[in-house]
């Protein structure tokens, strides 16, 4: 499984990476929005996961680019990896693509399941 992780916290990025790794699954490394969906024009990947709060080009846009793409890669499974507890968040998330929403700090099984 190749999954593409847009994700400006690098703390973050390197424990969704080491779960990956272990489940034998590989992880493209974006930073912000742009460079994520860049990425996406180049490479294949299996699923996308999005933090939704980062600087620039927010979660909730970039989901919004990904599936007005128009093409295989924007029917693409992106799970939200987020911090924020909003009450309608999953249901905003939803409404605009996501497939599902995962609360950090991301269990192994949560990610997986």
């Amino acid at each position: 499984m190749n999954v593409l992780f847009i994700e400006d916290d690098p703390m973050n990025r390197r424990v969704v990476k080491d779960m990956l790794d272990v489940a034998g699954a590989t992880m493209a490394e974006a930073a912000w929005a742009e460079e994520g969906l860049a990425m996406l024009d180049e490479d294949t990947f299996d699923v996308i996961l999005v933090d939704l709060r980062m600087p620039g080009t927010d979660g909730f846009e970039t989901i919004r680019q990904i599936r007005g793409r128009g093409d295989a890669k924007g029917e693409l499974p992106i799970i939200v990896v987020t911090a924020d507890t909003a009450v309608d968040l999953r249901e905003r998330c939803l409404a605009i693509g996501a497939d599902d929403v995962l609360f950090k700090p991301v269990a192994m099984d949560a990610l997986f399941d």
